[in-house]
């Protein structure tokens, strides 16, 4: 991988962090979706416009067909990632999902894209998922969800790894479709972000016309941290699918993952939440797993 490509996806990585802990402490539902997706409509609009309006004319059925199944692959996704928010830790929710999905996307490339790593690529990648359990708390998140004596922190710390898992073979799922989208069919990165937004918000409108009262106090309440997800997330989203251009997917999906480093270091201490010993050595470790990666 390219050191170019690795700055792209650092900066993603960093920018991705910073919108997590936003969605973290709104602690919004389905109406926080489709508040993002509103608002990232109305930001991004005019770049997408400018950039779809030569190209978006041309699309056949399988581009159409990749940017329906990105939409609803990130829908998903978004809502399962609000559930495990709303029903544990950033730093155990987080760090579960950021590493399964690279692990689960990288086994992926290499079947779908034929992305081989060299030696040195897979001990980086070793590094990357090694890293996983020590952010989300190593040895202590293992007696937090087997051992502690107060069930109710059991009860959280498991449906952090469950949910957490989840996510993560949803990042993989769109992290595959949309990889493909960039790569092989060729497809701008701000489309298949921009468009496949626009895909997800008729699937969310029933539940809208369902709750349109509880919808006006979620804006009320929650539309600032939903002003940062629309304008932080789509750039980093972006950024990483530019960098899938110039390097194997099998080595971005996993790269990006520096993200938690960053939100070890944000949700420990804007959030609250404790275990950071752990979980900068483990993101040292994924550190190093991303040098890694580039060098290989």
């Amino acid at each position: 991988m390219s050191w170019f490509a690795l700055a792209l996806v650092l900066v993603a990585a960093l920018l991705h962090a910073a919108w997590n802990v936003a969605v973290k402490k709104a602690g919004g539902n389905h109406h926080f979706v489709l508040m993002g997706a509103l608002l990232i409509v109305v930001i991004w609009g005019p770049l997408g416009l400018w950039v779809g309006w030569d190209a978006v004319p041309r699309w056949g059925p399988r581009e159409w067909a990749l940017i329906v199944a990105s939409g609803i692959t990130h829908l998903v996704y978004f809502n399962v990632l609000l559930k495990g928010y709303r029903e544990s830790d950033l730093t155990v929710v987080y760090p579960v999902a950021r590493g399964t999905g690279p692990l689960l996307s990288s086994v992926g490339a290499m079947l779908l894209l034929s992305e081989w790593p060299s030696l040195v690529g897979v001990a980086g990648l070793a590094g990357i998922v090694g890293g996983i359990w020590l952010i989300a708390g190593g040895p202590a998140l293992w007696h937090k969800a087997h051992e502690a004596h107060d069930p109710l922190q059991r009860a959280r710390v498991r449906a952090g790894l469950c949910w957490g898992a989840l996510t993560g073979v949803l990042i993989a799922g769109y992290t595959l479709i949309d990889g493909y989208a960039v790569k092989v069919v060729l497809i701008s990165p701000i489309l298949v972000d921009y468009f496949g937004n626009l895909a997800r918000i008729p699937f969310m409108l029933p539940s809208y016309w369902k709750d349109r009262a509880g919808f006006r106090a979620a804006w009320r309440s929650q539309w600032r941290y939903a002003l940062v997800m629309a304008t932080i997330s789509p750039l980093a989203y972006v950024l990483v699918l530019y960098a899938a251009q110039r390097a194997p997917l099998s080595h971005v999906a996993p790269a990006r993952e520096v993200s938690m480093l960053f939100a070890a270091l944000i949700g420990g201490r804007l959030l609250g939440e404790a275990d950071r010993g752990w979980r900068l050595a483990g993101a040292a470790l994924m550190a190093a797993g991303v040098i890694a990666l580039a060098a290989g």
